[in-house]
């Protein structure tokens, strides 16, 4: 398995960017999570492994009965209950994501918007992860508009963009925004450490490179 796969993402210490990382952090930390939030940026950034992330946190069983976290470590989902796995496979029955691309118009927008209230199977809050959002049509936002403005209280909406100029402020001005930005140099390093802890890999330190990119 090529390491991309092999070392995505499972908590939030493991997202490459310092910056969405202490993001996510603050915004858990608080009582109140907002209903939908907007992760925008390239390609390969991490957005979609994000919004997986944000679905363990918010349905992981070890946080059934918490009220608040008293520090990060607390908010990491555990990635060992049914909730954290049935999510990192892909199996999990609340949890949705949707190709914004190939279920662009109304009538897909319209069909979430019945069934989202349907209560959670067996977890605490359904998830939805739109990505490539900004590929709907113009109906279809003023649809999921009307549902972003009035959302139930069990779902949750993870919108994802590489061209976020295409989405209608209306839209915008509901989420929570996060911007992914290209790695730091610092970001690039910190990973390939991760991973070369994992494999055991032996690395001798050379000159610290001005500039990656």
């Amino acid at each position: 398995m090529v390491f991309y796969r092999k070392y995505r993402p499972q908590k939030i210490s493991e997202l490459d960017s310092e910056a969405v990382r202490s993001s996510l952090y603050s915004t858990f930390s608080k009582k109140d999570i907002p209903h939908a939030f907007l992760f925008s940026g390239p390609k390969g950034l991490g957005k979609t492994s994000a919004a997986r992330i944000i679905a363990k946190v918010i349905n992981c069983q070890k946080h059934e009965d918490k009220k608040s976290f008293k520090d990060e470590k607390e908010i990491e989902p555990c990635n060992k209950c049914l909730q954290c796995e049935t999510i990192t496979n892909g199996t999990n029955l609340d949890v949705f994501e949707i190709d914004g691309a190939s279920n662009r118009g109304i009538d897909e927008i319209r069909d979430l918007k019945e069934k989202i209230n349907l209560l959670p199977t067996k977890s605490s809050k359904k998830i939805y992860i739109i990505d490539e959002v900004h590929m709907l049509t113009t109906e279809a936002f003023n649809a999921l508009l009307k549902t972003l403005e009035e959302p139930p209280a069990h779902a949750i909406f993870i919108l994802c963009t590489t061209e976020s100029y295409k989405l209608p402020q209306t839209i915008v001005s509901r989420c929570f925004r996060i911007d992914f930005k290209k790695a730091t140099n610092d970001d690039l390093i910190r990973s390939l450490k991760r991973i070369v802890k994992e494999e055991e890999i032996k690395i001798t330190k050379r000159k610290r490179i001005q500039n990656i990119h």
